[in-house]
């Protein structure tokens, strides 16, 4: 079976979302009666599918789904829709939480660490900022992958060389990747991880392997003595071109890097709808024939 237009992802989309809501169904209990204009399955779809069709503002994707009402036919307000979507912020990380599970990529100890700018507002208007992202620890810091000062957050990932996200963490953008990265790592035990220069650290390797068994590979500066193999420098190499390949994924894709929330909690909220649907995408994959990111994308989207 494949998807071949854009009802079949949606349809899929939606099953796979309600059956993993039946079981966290005592995350979703709320005080006062339950919905009855649009269930908490068919909203948690209709964001994580908007976030796969680029409909990132409320305005655009509740219009683009008045004219899907086949799909979806109870749609609610805007407002309510974004209060809805951000009180259901933690089931979308239990969503693709739940499918990591299900993904046997997802198993694989080989693992790779980068960091990808979150910006929130623009550099030279950050002074004037409205907003809690100073109270939420916003900070102005440099990207060296685009050689300018962000004032925002940088999003740490963990990717196994299957391409999926296994974990993430939010953090100011001031803060080292290698102080990030030790954080995000000691939750885990028994990876190899490869990381670039920004994580070299003899003691933070030797703290790692010795309390959670886990082998961090860095990218050596050229002034350090100690260079690593030159076989293992290229494998490395080979290695990080796949957490390329997803920060590409959620660049391009996914505008991860454009902000259109204006408090720290919404922002989460996109966040979190953005990479359950790119977990969602990679289940899909490999359950219906094991096709590569790009072409579900152009199978499950008219442009």
């Amino acid at each position: 079976m494949i998807i071949t237009d854009f009802d079949d992802f949606s349809l899929w989309i939606y099953t796979i979302v309600d059956d993993i809501c039946q079981q966290v169904q005592p995350v979703l209990r709320r005080p006062g009666p339950s919905p009855t204009t649009c269930s908490d399955s068919e909203l948690l779809a209709m964001a994580i599918i908007g976030e796969c069709r680029g409909w990132e503002l409320e305005t655009d994707l509740l219009s683009h789904w008045a004219d899907h009402r086949s799909l979806f036919p109870r749609l609610p307000s805007q407002s309510r829709f974004n209060r809805r979507r951000r009180r259901l912020m933690a089931v979308f990380n239990l969503i693709r939480r739940a499918i990591l599970r299900l993904l046997d990529v997802a198993q694989d100890p080989k693992t790779v660490i980068d960091s990808l700018p979150i910006p929130v507002v623009g550099f030279h208007l950050a002074p004037a900022a409205r907003g809690d992202w100073a109270e939420h620890g916003a900070r102005y810091g440099w990207c060296a992958s685009k050689k300018e000062m962000i004032y925002g957050y940088k999003l740490h990932l963990l990717v196994t060389v299957g391409g999926v996200i296994l974990d993430f963490e939010l953090a100011p953008a001031n803060e080292s990747d290698l102080s990030v990265g030790y954080e995000l790592l000691a939750e885990h035990t028994d990876l190899t991880v490869v990381g670039d220069k920004g994580y070299v650290s003899a003691s933070v390797a030797a703290t790692l392997w010795a309390e959670n068994r886990l082998v961090l590979l860095a990218e050596r500066r050229q002034n350090q003595q100690r260079q690593l193999p030159a076989a293992l420098r290229r494998a490395m190499t080979r290695v990080r071109q796949i957490i390329e390949t997803v920060n590409d994924q959620l660049t391009e894709q996914f505008n991860i890097e454009t902000n259109h929330a204006h408090s720290f909690w919404g922002l989460c909220t996109r966040l979190y709808t953005k990479l359950t649907a790119h977990t969602i995408c990679i289940y899909l994959n490999r359950l219906l024939g094991n096709v590569d990111f790009l072409h579900i994308k152009q199978l499950a989207f008219p442009n």
